[in-house]
């Protein structure tokens, strides 16, 4: 059984956590992490998560709530995620959908993102989504697996222009449970 994990906001207090999962990130793309990876300053990160948390369009176009994902037992950030409030662009709709995440790359395979995915989609219900929209890239059966572990159904494939990926969309009704 995959250890408990908890979601808490970004704050100052884990700048070496934080800077420690930038730092596990540096030869591969940091998925659903909020722009953690365009920021030196950590403090600079913590302004631009409230700006983009705000109920007005953000710089992006869109709203989000960031967490990390952390594991109580020794406080390492095992992950993040973030949870967009709104599918208001298509690039949101098409492509990235409610919910982002990844998990530190030696932290795979223990079924942190299953869980992390599950505590991401009780934040989600929070702020009042129902249906709840995740996309993988198609060949990524890591990310395919955690969906349909929390219920994902398959809807259809969408190219992502901006990488030629065909993204598969998923959709999960958060008011069914989870």
């Amino acid at each position: 059984m995959t250890e408990n994990l908890i979601l808490v906001r970004p704050s100052l207090d884990w700048e070496e956590e934080l800077l420690a999962y930038k730092e596990a990130f540096k030869d591969e793309h940091m998925h659903g992490g909020a722009g953690l990876d365009r920021f030196d300053k950590m403090s600079d990160w913590m302004v631009y998560l409230e700006k983009l948390s705000r109920d007005k369009p953000a710089a992006e176009g869109w709203t989000a709530t960031a967490f990390l994902c952390i594991r109580p037992s020794d406080k390492r950030m095992v992950g993040i995620c973030n949870v967009r409030h709104y599918l208001n662009s298509l690039g949101l709709l098409n492509v990235s959908g409610h919910i982002g995440y990844s998990i530190r790359p030696d932290e795979r395979q223990k079924g942190y993102a299953k869980e992390q995915l599950r505590l991401a989609l009780l934040e989600a219900k929070k702020l009042g989504i129902e249906k709840v929209l995740l996309t993988c890239a198609d060949g990524n059966i890591g990310s395919e697996r955690t969906i349909v572990a929390n219920g994902g159904v398959y809807e259809d494939s969408r190219l992502d222009e901006s990488t030629g990926d065909m993204m598969k969309r998923y959709w999960i009704d958060v008011t069914e449970g989870v």
